[in-house]
């Protein structure tokens, strides 16, 4: 009994973690596709010296359907 705790519990924390890199997979495409289409900056605040540091990436690629 106790081992099929065990093993519907691994079950539903595998599934959790499928959803979860699933969920990261769909942010990334997103981000790629943006990235293609127009640039993005981004403005960070380094935690240790309080200083902005800004990133801009900017995509060359063409989206194909």
């Amino acid at each position: 009994m106790a081992e099929e705790l065990e093993i519907a519990k691994l079950t539903k924390r595998m599934d959790l973690l499928d959803q979860r890199l699933d969920n990261i997979d769909s942010m990334v495409t997103a981000v790629a596709e943006r990235v293609m289409s127009q640039p993005i900056a981004m403005l960070i605040t380094c935690p240790h010296c309080h200083k902005n540091i800004e990133i801009t990436i900017i995509g060359t690629g063409k989206l194909t359907k």
